[in-house]
């Protein structure tokens, strides 16, 4: 069994017994977040059995995507998107847009996959822990921005939230962060939200204990 096999087993297994103790019924995914490795080493971590892989930056993505492209991999953004960018993005076809920050860039997405003939699913970040340096909606605004997502703009389909945990040491910091993005999931699964990405490799128990079902994941798995 190589390291990654390893690391991928340990991984599962730890989530596994989180989600039995917190929600026995709940099915948790694993995107690998794959920025700081090359098309090797996703493709041996493929070999394995994982088949979701997220991309932070689009000239990266377009990379790997034409490096293992005889792969049926299914390919995730997970990095801050600039408009200029979005083309480029949606011409590789990506599975998920993690990171619609707001309700205008949900409107860029949406338009230029109208032309592209697309439709884009998206996911809704929420700066639930009300820092400066993170991208997002308020969480007070989201629920509003969510709905209007969904109700005006047709060629962007809503899959669910995404937030990034309170950069703290503070447990309860990061817990109360992931609280208030899984409460408005809660709110939202109502209007067809399936998926509420929080977690990292920092803090992905944490995550499962509140709710995740969506966990982005590098250096615990790529190490």
């Amino acid at each position: 069994m190589n390291n990654y096999e390893e690391n991928f087993d340990k991984v599962l297994r730890n989530i596994e017994e989180i989600r039995l103790e917190t929600d026995e019924h709940q099915i948790i995914r694993i995107i690998a977040s794959s920025k700081y490795v090359g098309a090797d080493e996703i493709e041996a971590f493929y070999k394995v059995g994982q088949r979701a892989f997220g991309e932070n930056r689009v000239q990266d993505l377009k990379e790997k995507v034409i490096k293992l492209e005889e792969y049926p991999i299914e390919w995730h953004f997970i990095g801050r998107l600039q408009s200029n960018k979005i083309n480029a993005l949606l011409d590789l076809r990506p599975t998920l847009i993690h990171s619609c920050e707001s309700f205008e860039m949900a409107k860029e997405i949406d338009k230029r996959a109208e032309v592209k003939g697309l439709k884009q699913n998206i996911l809704l970040q929420i700066n639930s822990a009300c820092e400066d340096t993170k991208a997002g909606i308020e969480p007070e605004n989201a629920i509003e921005t969510y709905l209007k997502i969904k109700n005006e703009l047709k060629n962007v389909t809503l899959k669910g939230v995404m937030s990034i945990g309170a950069h703290s040491t503070n447990q309860e910091e990061i817990e109360k962060s992931f609280k208030i993005t899984y409460k408005i999931f809660e709110t939202l699964e109502k209007d067809g939200a399936k998926y509420c990405s929080m977690g990292m490799s920092s803090d992905f128990e944490l995550a499962v204990k509140c709710g995740s079902n969506m966990l982005r994941l590098g250096s615990v798995l790529f190490k």
